[in-house]
């Protein structure tokens, strides 16, 4: 059984919605037994409110769903009380940070004290990555560097445009050791053989982000990789496991 590293529920502002329910037929269909939600930007623009009701649909999903608690730095202090307590006490296992969608730069000096404080909590962060100007690579290594201690996941391969330099800042992004990447979008596979050959296996993860992307094509894409059956499995499960602490009892 695979997990799914990052998918999102809800009704997003910018056109897009998944249901729960949905999902979970996707993944039976798919053979993904769990999966790191996030929700979307509401047309309300409140994330306190979509993290309570993601809250809600996670621990009626029997296990299926893990949150990540999704913030607005131009909050301050809100968000960085939002991510505690999310993790804290509703039992979050992981941050999810869309600079395009709240405009922000990920490495602006504002996002500091939420990296720091994810980095407190031993919480994972996944970042939207590779929309210019505000969440490219390079700014990602960044903020890696801010919280040096937990995973930091790059959505998009590091990349919206995995060639020439894209390529080559997601790379420089992975130098350092607590950046990771995940495979959806990814439309080339010869970056993914790439990454896990120069950075190993562990940093890769099966994602299928939907609903922008689709749940069966985003984990076929992991199977026509060439890599050793080891590998396969720990991009489709061991990782996440690991990393998101799956298995384990929530906070």
């Amino acid at each position: 059984m695979a997990v799914d590293a990052l998918c999102f529920i809800g009704i997003s502002r910018f056109g897009y919605e998944l249901d729960a329910e949905v999902v979970l037929r996707e993944f039976d269909t798919e053979g993904i037994s769990t999966a790191v939600v996030a929700p979307m930007h509401p047309p309300h623009g409140d994330m306190a409110t979509v993290n309570m009701e993601l809250a809600r649909v996670v621990r009626n999903s029997g296990g299926r769903f893990l949150a990540a608690v999704r913030v607005d730095p131009w909050d301050a202090a809100a968000a960085v009380e939002q991510v505690t307590g999310a993790v804290t006490e509703g039992g979050a296992r992981a941050l999810f940070l869309h600079p395009d969608e709240e405009h922000f730069r990920i490495n602006d000096v504002r996002v500091r004290p939420i990296a720091e404080r994810a980095n407190e909590l031993r919480v994972p962060v996944v970042v939207a990555t590779g929309f210019h100007c505000v969440s490219e690579a390079v700014q990602v290594g960044r903020f890696a560097q801010w919280c040096p201690d937990v995973p930091v996941i790059m959505t998009n391969g590091g990349q919206l445009n995995i060639s020439g330099l894209g390529q080559f800042d997601a790379e420089l992004a992975l130098r350092l050791p607590n950046v990771h990447i995940l495979t959806s979008g990814v439309y080339r596979d010869d970056f993914l053989e790439r990454t896990v050959k120069t950075f190993g296996a562990d940093r890769v993860l099966f994602a299928s982000a939907a609903p922008q992307f689709d749940v069966a094509y985003e984990k076929r894409r992991v199977h026509q990789v060439h890599l050793t059956d080891a590998e396969r499995d720990l991009l489709l499960s061991g990782n996440a496991e690991r990393i998101f602490g799956i298995g384990e009892v929530a906070r």
